[in-house]
């Protein structure tokens, strides 16, 4: 008798500890209390009588509804009956990962207009050799505002080449870079004839600007030749400050250390089987071999003096863009307003019976 007494109290009181409880809670808490019981009376009277579902599943929007009630509703972990807490737990993570997957998503490059892709084709086709850091920097030197990206432009043209790596020493690359406005460099290239003759070119570079300051051919390599180059290139007295040359037996010989010396020039020769050590020098030799030489046999000496000459006075100097010069040429050219792309005309001017061409913008 006891015993059911206990029993029947025990769960009075179990019935009246949820009224009593909210004489201490606010008005904000009740509130929301009442909307999350309501929601799962109406979630079951949905799914369940409604749709005859043996098991009502939560939908969207009650999922939703108790990710924001889990954060503002301190107990509502004792007031969810349809599904365990750990799963609205699991609603609110996965909410979460959403919202920033979407928020990260990548929106990629904006699509350039039909007109930028006709101009990059028509640059592209008149000049194949070029890269698409070439013809970026092409259209910006043009003042194009906002040229396509290398990348961008990569995709339009059937095949591009890579740029070759440079190697550097710390050492040799600080005085370098410490010098560079008083330094030239200078090398040899030999070229075969379409009859099997060796000519060789002389190739005299201004570091600070990558100006090919002078060139010469000849058949016959010689120490007073050599010199006599070097004072056609160093006119009133301009010379540099250091020069930077390899273990050439010319470059060693008596007869040009002594001319550099009466010019207030500082010979820098490079280490035995170092040509990195002369990277403006080498690097300006093989982009005349690739550009020019790899695509026209000179026929002798007076041919390939005009072709150095059209390419070198008409094209390089001019017009030819370098990465290290932040995209400018080594003589300084025109300055244009800024047009956009899609409505920019170009004037162009073939270069080596159109191996290259130069262009200007049309007003």
């Amino acid at each position: 008798m006891i015993r059911s007494l206990y029993v029947y109290f025990k769960e009075w009181i179990s019935y009246l500890m949820p009224f009593f409880s909210l004489f201490f809670k606010t008005t904000n808490d009740i509130k929301l209390e009442n909307i999350a019981l309501r929601s799962q009376l109406a979630l079951y009277q949905q799914r369940f009588e409604k749709q005859k579902l043996p098991k009502p599943q939560p939908t969207p929007v009650f999922r939703q509804l108790w990710v924001i009630l889990s954060k503002y509703l301190a107990n509502w972990e004792s007031l969810i009956i349809v599904v365990q807490p750990k799963t609205v737990i699991k609603w609110h993570r996965n909410a979460f990962k959403l919202h920033w997957k979407c928020k990260s998503k990548k929106i990629g490059r904006p699509k350039i207009s039909q007109g930028a892709i006709k101009l990059i084709k028509q640059v592209h086709q008149e000049n194949p050799l070029l890269s698409p850091e070439k013809i970026h920097e092409k259209l910006r030197l043009l003042g194009i505002e906002k040229p396509p990206a290398p990348n961008t432009i990569a995709k339009y043209i059937p095949s591009t080449r890579k740029p070759p790596t440079e190697r550097q020493i710390q050492s040799w690359k600080t005085f370098l870079k410490n010098h560079q406005s008083v330094t030239w460099a200078t090398d040899f290239l030999t070229i075969p004839t379409l009859t099997f003759g060796v000519l060789y070119v002389l190739v005299i570079i201004d570091h600070q600007t990558r100006k090919i300051v002078s060139f010469g051919v000849t058949t016959n390599p010689t120490a007073q030749w050599t010199v006599q180059q070097f004072r056609h290139a160093t006119p009133f007295g301009v010379v540099p400050k250091y020069l930077v040359h390899d273990n050439d037996p010319i470059f060693r010989s008596k007869v040009f250390q002594r001319f550099l010396s009466s010019s207030g020039i500082t010979s820098k020769r490079t280490a035995y089987r170092s040509p990195w050590q002369n990277p403006y020098a080498e690097r300006v030799i093989g982009i005349i071999k690739r550009e020019l030489l790899d695509y026209i046999i000179p026929l002798n000496q007076l041919h390939l003096r005009k072709l150095l000459h059209d390419y070198i006075n008409e094209y390089y100097n001019t017009e030819r863009t370098h990465q290290g010069l932040n995209g400018k040429t080594p003589i300084t050219s025109p300055t244009y307003l800024p047009s956009p792309i899609a409505e920019t005309k170009l004037e162009v001017t073939p270069v080596l019976n159109g191996l290259y061409h130069t262009y200007k913008k049309v007003a």
